[in-house]
This record gives C-alpha cells, sequence and structure tokens, in this order.
C-alpha cells in the first residue's frame, strides 16, 4: 500500500517555490508514492496548524520543508503520534538534519524519506513555551541568534552568526542557579546556558559531541568565558574535544532543568527567539519524535 505523505512548507525558505514542488511530488511519484498533500506555512503560522491538518488527513509521513523553526513548529504537534516527520533543509542552521546526517541536497533528502529508516528520539519541552529538538538557550545563544539579521542568514548562512557573535563576546555574565532533576542548586556566573538534545552547532561545531538524540535526556553546556582570551580557549578546546577539560564549559545531563538568572535574559528554542526571562525550565519527552532517518 502506498504511504500518504503531506509536505509541510516554509515558501520565504525556498528560491523557486514552484520548482521545489515539482522535484518533491516528482521524487515521491517516482517512487510510487501518491501526490502528497501540499501545505505552505504563513507568518503568522509557522507550521503547527499545518502539521495538525496533516494528521488529521491520516498522514504517515509530513515532509518539512524549512529551517529549524519550521521543524520546530510542526515537531511540536507530531511530537507524542507515530506521524514520521521527514526533513528536507532549507533553511539556515538546519541543526537537526546535520545531527541527524540528513543531506542538504534535496532529492537525496527525499530518498531518505521514502528509502530511509525511522527512528524514534526525543524532544524537549519547555515549561510554558513548547518543545525543542535541537535546543534551547539562555544568554550569549539567543543574543547572537536575535541580532542576526534575516537578510544576512539568507545570504551567507550560518557564518552570519559569527560577526553578531563576536559583537556579543563581551557581554556581561549573569549570575544563574541551575538544578538538575531536582537536586541542589549549582550556582555560577555564565555567559550563556543551553540545555540541547543533540550536540553540534552551526557549522558543524562539536560542543556537546556525547549528546544523542534519543538517549532519554537532555545535555547541558555551562558557558562561563569572562573575556575573548577565553572564548578563544574555549573555542579550542571544543574543536580539539577536550571534553569536560574544556576552558570555560562545564556539562552535564539531566531528566529535567531548571535555570534562574539574577536579571532578564534573552531565550531562544531552535533558534527562534523567545521572550526574555529570568527563568528556562526544560524536561526530556523520551522518544516522542518520529523522524525518517539514513
Amino acid at each position: 500500500m502506498s504511504v500518504r505523505s503531506a509536505v509541510v512548507i516554509n515558501p520565504s525558505k525556498v528560491l523557486d517555490l514552484d520548482e521545489r514542488r515539482r522535484e518533491l511530488c516528482g521524487a515521491l511519484a517516482d517512487a510510487g508514492w501518491p501526490e502528497p498533500l501540499w501545505l505552505e506555512t504563513t507568518p503568522e503560522d509557522p507550521g503547527c496548524g499545518m502539521a495538525r491538518e496533516a494528521a488529521a488527513a491520516g498522514v504517515e509521513v509530513v515532509l518539512v520543508c524549512g529551517g529549524d523553526g519550521t521543524v520546530m513548529a510542526v515537531a511540536g504537534e507530531l511530537a507524542g503520534t507515530d506521524v514520521a516527520i521527514a526533513l528536507v533543509p532549507s533553511g539556515t542552521g538546519n541543526l537537526l538534519a546535520t545531527n541527524l546526517g540528513i543531506p542538504r541536497d534535496v532529492a537525496d533528502a527525499v530518498a531518505v524519506a521514502i528509502t530511509g529508516t525511522r527512528r524514534r528520539i526525543d524532544v524537549g519541552e519547555v515549561e510554558g513555551v513548547g518543545v525543542f529538538a535541537v535546543m534551547a538557550g539562555m544568554g550569549f545563544d539567543a543574543a547572537m541568534v536575535g541580532d542576526t539579521p534575516d537578510t544576512a542568514k539568507a545570504r551567507f548562512g550560518w557564518a552570519a552568526y559569527v560577526a553578531t557573535g563576536l559583537r556579543n563576546l563581551t557581554r556581561h555574565r549573569a549570575s544563574v542557579r541551575i538544578r538538575l532533576d531536582g537536586g541542589r542548586w549549582l550556582h555560577r556566573r555564565a555567559t550563556s546556558v543551553l540545555v540541547a538534545n543533540v550536540g553540534r552547532l552551526q557549522g558543524g561545531l562539536p560542543l556537546l559531541p556525547d549528546a544523542e538524540p534519543d538517549d532519554g535526556c537532555l545535555d547541558v553546556a555551562v558557558l562561563t568565558p569572562r573575556h575573548v582570551g577565553d572564548w578563544v580557549r574555549l573555542a579550542g578546546g571544543v574543536l580539539l574535544r577536550r571534553g569536560p577539560a574544556t576552558h570555560g564549559l562545564e556539562t552535564f545531563r539531566a531528566r529535567s532543568v531548571e535555570i534562574h538568572a539574577a536579571r532578564d535574559e534573552p531565550r531562544e528554542l531552535d533558534g527562534d527567539v523567545i521572550a526574555p526571562a529570568r527563568r528556562l525550565a526544560a524536561r526530556v519527552r523520551p522518544g516522542a519524535l518520529v523522524v525518517c532517518v539514513p
């Protein structure tokens, strides 16, 4: 029996929408799949309503053609169901696709949906906000994401974050308290705290090389550099994969994480900025999302 599918696509991430539609539908037709349900995101709805419509239509696979924000919107609706998502990278970061080994070429990505295997991965859930498939962040990373113009991301890809990141290197550290799995509070002065489901950042930077998306845990990175020299040492340690010995970086693993800062801090989920706040609380939902992988 033919697999029924849907395409949730972000038109702003595609240069030629008609050509992309012909490419996707043609590849599915060549595999003997029927015409997919075609659903385009809007500025008002990044993919949530489209994912619900696809699930209500009884599809088995939703091909997500967009960036990490589109993936997050669709994943938030399909987590906890048996509907699989297939990633067709089209945005700037595409971090979930990168971490799962999904190719950027459209035809190759569709081939993964057709012939790949289906893997259940964890998602993180931030209290009062929603879910993330890649990571949630508080501090430097969120400031960097928020300060990078969409025009620069469209033109330069992940490299657009470099210039913005350099401007934020002198950002003052904040006093934070971190609690893992309801345990004792850890007190730190941190530039950024990341709660991650996977380990690679933009450009393939292996910040948390031991993180696995299906291990039932979230990996926590506490970045504590004070000045540019510390950032250089931190970058070198990450690139050399020194792990726990990396200067300016502490890592932890937990099923639930609660972060309190002494001041309002910028926050982000999967590269989308959310409202600044003093608190970020996340928990893991093990095996909640089915993803097509090579």
